[in-house]
C-alpha cells in the first residue's frame, strides 16, 4: 500500500507541478459550467413561458430537463477530456527513458498500474466535486430530488474510472503521447456508440452490443435509476482495461 501511495503522490506532483492538470480542470469546468448554465437558463425561460399552464408547468421537471441533459454533456466532455489525462502515465516514462528504471525497482508491476491509476482518478473527483458549486443554484431557486442528482454523478465517476482505466492501456502500447490520446479516444468513442448498429443486427448481438455500449448503462444512472448491474458492468470494464495494461507492461518486460 504504501508504494502504490508513493506512486500517487509522484504522479500527482507530476501533475501539478506542469500547467496540465490546472488547464484540463479549468476547460472542463469552464465548458460543463457554459453548458449548465444555458441548459438551466432555457429551463428558467420555459417555466416562465408555461407557467400559467398547470399542465405544461407539471411537465417541466427540473431534474429530467436541466440535470439528465447536463450529464449527458459532460459524460461527452470527459470522453474528450480523459484521454488526454491519462495519455502522459506510461508514454512519457518511455519516451525519458525512465520505463526500464521504474520496472526494474522493488515496485511490482500492479502497484505501478494502481498508482498512477488513483492520480488520475483523484483529478476526475476533483473535476466533479467542482462542478457540484453549479447544483447550489437549483437548490436554491428550485426543488430538485437529490437521488437521481447523486445517482448521475456516480455514473460520471463510474464512467470516468472506467474512461481513466482504458487510456491507461492505450498509454501503456506507445510512446507516443498524442497517438495515446488518440487510441484512447477511438476506443471510449467505439464503445459509446457501438449500441448505434443495434438496430442493424439481429435480437442476440442487439442485446450483446446494448450491453456493451457505455451509453445505455450511463443513461440508467441518470435516469435516478440505481442498478447494480450497471456499477459491475463499469467496475468489470475499469478491472480489464488495467489488466490490459498489466499484461502489456509485462509482455515488454520479457522481450
Amino acid at each position: 500500500m504504501r508504494n502504490i501511495i508513493a506512486i500517487t503522490q509522484k504522479e500527482l506532483k507530476v501533475y501539478f507541478v506542469s500547467p496540465m492538470a490546472y488547464v484540463l480542470i479549468g476547460v472542463f469546468l469552464l465548458i460543463s459550467g457554459f453548458f449548465f448554465y444555458n441548459i438551466l437558463m432555457y429551463f428558467n425561460m420555459q417555466s416562465i413561458q408555461f407557467g400559467a399552464n398547470p399542465y405544461y408547468s407539471s411537465q417541466l421537471n427540473i431534474n429530467q430537463f436541466v440535470y439528465s441533459t447536463y450529464f449527458h454533456n459532460t459524460s461527452i466532455i470527459l470522453l474528450l477530456i480523459l484521454p488526454l489525462l491519462t495519455m502522459r502515465l506510461f508514454a512519457e516514462e518511455k519516451r525519458l527513458g525512465t520505463e526500464e528504471l521504474l520496472f526494474t525497482s522493488p515496485l511490482s508491476t500492479w502497484e505501478i498500474i494502481i498508482g498512477k491509476f488513483i492520480s488520475a482518478v483523484i483529478i476526475l473527483l476533483i473535476m466533479l466535486i467542482a462542478t457540484g458549486v453549479y447544483s447550489i443554484f437549483t437548490f436554491l431557486y428550485g426543488n430538485p430530488q437529490l437521488e437521481p442528482i447523486l445517482t448521475g454523478y456516480l455514473g460520471l465517476f463510474l464512467l470516468g474510472s472506467a474512461f481513466i482505466a482504458i487510456g491507461l492501456f492505450t498509454s501503456s502500447i506507445t510512446e507516443n503521447q498524442i497517438v495515446a490520446a488518440v487510441l484512447g479516444f477511438g476506443t471510449l468513442l467505439l464503445f459509446w456508440v457501438i449500441s448505434w448498429a443495434s438496430d442493424n443486427v439481429g435480437l442476440m448481438w442487439r442485446e450483446i452490443l446494448t450491453h456493451l455500449s457505455f451509453f445505455e448503462h450511463f443513461d440508467d444512472l441518470v435516469k435516478g435509476v440505481f442498478d447494480t448491474e450497471d456499477v459491475i458492468y463499469y467496475l468489470s470494464v475499469t478491472f480489464f482495461g488495467l489488466f490490459l495494461a498489466h499484461t502489456t507492461i509485462e509482455a515488454k518486460k520479457w522481450r
